[in-house]
């Protein structure tokens, strides 16, 4: 892969061995400038950051690489030449700009080319090349961000350095339409809803800086990550390289246009969801535009997928679905399951598990104030009120009256006897935690298929345990024996509460491992003066729905 031309595996093992060096990680970074700086970064506020770096440079009477590095890279702010050849020394400033993460900041001098408020001060010293030479006085300034990234998966903790474009605190203006994007809000929820079993073949559909194929390259022998975009590809290349993934290959092209009559096993996307309005003078990102009307991209993506799974395989993606106000949006996405397949396909593609979870809706306004900030236009502004305008008109044309956000889990179907439709409706679902949750899903997919496989005479014989994050809350008025209101919360997961009467709690209490389902109901019988028949009818859809999400546990 190339950037500005000149990339080299050389010089991109000096520059990890330089990061390594530096110590520059998540956990350093945070020690440089503290919590509620971090917290300020996310809502786009550098000055904390930029105040602690400072005064860690009066303490120390120098710069720290790590200190350097933050400053050059996160901050967006210009550094010496000194400081960051001392920040990366066997790569070299000359290997960093051959790289093309750093040039020349104009002169302070040159009309309208001030140093940013931030920049570092000139030392004094002597010395060819030393602190207080023309060279060591000038700046360089970021061409790229390259942050330090951590996260922990079933594989256990790792850690990794990130590079994308610069973003709007690096430069000052609304983001390009060619912009590449680091790792966000809605990276980090997807890499942590991916399933971690072991498969051959991953796909990352829209890989921009590549974070997606890199998680997937953890449980899968081989990924191909494609995007529309020259640039993410360059850069998720060099992301890859840069921290020792062999076994990724990167391709060209739209949607599954780079892997046609391919299929993989894991299918991953994050792909360009947003609704823009295709309406001349408003701005397309390649990284969340997919130059669609409406939610036709993630309909694409939907019916596409059915054609490129393996039998079995599984989709997960992130998506945006719209709400007409003449059709529910889940009637909309039942639609784009139950016949997958695009026009052209050769044979009909079978239709596809599904699982989908929305966590949040927003009205045509809300969304469109959301996604115009996030481009860099700044409210108040002539452009956002023009781009309200056009969004606005844009909903108002299709008859919107709600967008949807979730998370979309797809399965091209091995077995018919396991089919399984799920669409439901979880406000706030997963929140900013997401870690973990790909295993929960792996668990609740293998419960639901082995229960569907059951008839009620089998699953009365099977003996169940409750999950070790369950817990039961009851409530009394006071001086009652029996409760009022029993509820059972889960830990983890998506962290479900579900209501229960006397006869669910009775036997979600029973399951131990040591009485089977249709022993219980027995006695549960007995001692509530029920017929058996009619309790069992009640309870057995109740215990497939908690076996389903994960509250009990059917045997291994």
């Amino acid at each position: 892969m190339q950037l500005n031309g000149a990339v080299t595996s050389a010089l991109v093992d000096q520059l990890r061995a330089d990061l390594g060096a530096a110590h520059y990680s998540v956990s350093a970074l945070t020690g440089l400038w503290g919590r509620e700086a971090d917290a300020a970064l996310r809502r786009n506020q550098r000055v904390p950051a930029q105040r602690a770096l400072d005064a860690l440079r009066v303490r120390l009477g120098r710069a720290e690489s790590s200190a350097t590095l933050a400053q050059l890279f996160v901050l967006g702010l210009p550094v010496s030449r000194a400081d960051l050849a001392a920040a990366l020394p066997r790569l070299g400033v000359v290997g960093a700009q051959a790289l093309g993460l750093v040039a020349d900041e104009a002169p302070a001098d040159a009309p309208g080319t001030a140093a940013p408020a931030g920049a570092p001060a000139t030392e004094t010293g002597t010395g060819p090349g030393g602190p207080g030479t023309p060279e060591a006085a000038a700046l360089l300034r970021p061409l790229i961000e390259l942050r330090p990234y951590s996260f922990v998966d079933e594989h256990g903790a790792g850690s990794w350095w990130i590079a994308s474009d610069l973003g709007e605190l690096a430069l000052g203006r609304a983001l390009g339409e060619t912009h590449v994007l680091g790792v966000g809000g809605a990276s980090l929820t997807l890499s942590g809803l991916l399933i971690p079993a072991r498969v051959a073949t991953a796909l990352d559909l829209g890989t921009g800086c590549g974070i997606q194929a890199m998680h997937a390259a953890r449980h899968a022998d081989r990924v191909v990550a494609t995007d529309i975009s020259v640039r993410a590809l360059e850069l998720a290349a060099f992301n890859a390289e840069l921290n020792g993934i062999p076994n990724i290959e990167f391709r060209l092209g739209s949607l599954f246009e780079p892997v046609a009559g391919e299929r993989f096993d894991h299918i991953i996307s994050n792909p360009p969801f947003v609704i823009t309005p295709r309406t001349e003078g408003v701005p397309s990102y390649e990284y969340r535009d997919g130059g669609m009307v409406g939610d036709a991209l993630v309909e694409a993506v939907v019916r596409g997928a059915a054609e490129h799974l393996t039998p079995g395989g599984i989709a997960q993606l992130l998506g945006n679905w719209e709400y007409r106000t003449d059709q529910d949006a889940f009637s909309r996405l039942d639609h784009w399951l139950d016949s997958p397949d695009a026009p052209a396909a050769p044979a009909p593609a079978p239709a596809l598990d599904a699982w989908i979870i929305e966590r949040e809706v927003q009205s045509p306004a809300l969304y469109a104030e959301t996604w115009i900030r996030d481009g860099g236009t700044r409210p108040g502004t002539a452009d956002f009120d023009r781009l309200y305008g056009a969004w606005l008109d844009d909903f108002e044309a299709r008859d919107v009256s709600q967008v949807g956000f979730g998370y979309m889990l797809l399965r091209r179907p091995a077995r018919a006897e396991t089919a399984l439709r799920r669409l439901e409706r979880l406000p706030g679902a997963l929140g900013h935690n997401p870690a973990g949750i790909g295993s929960h899903l792996a668990a609740c997919l293998a419960a639901h298929d082995k229960t569907a496989a059951m008839d009620d005479a089998r699953l009365a014989r099977t003996r169940l345990t409750v999950a070790s994050d369950v817990t039961e809350e009851r409530h009394y008025w006071p001086g009652q024996e029996d409760p009022t209101l029993m509820t059972l919360h889960q830990g983890g997961g998506f962290g479900r509460s579900v209501s229960l009467d006397t006869a669910l709690a009775a036997l979600v209490g029973a399951c131990d491992g040591d009485l089977d389902v249709g022993s219980i109901v027995s006695a549960l019988a007995e001692l509530l003066d029920a017929d058996e028949g009619d309790l069992a009818a009640e309870l057995l859809p109740s215990v497939r729905g908690l076996i389903g999400d994960g509250f009990l546990l059917p045997p291994a």
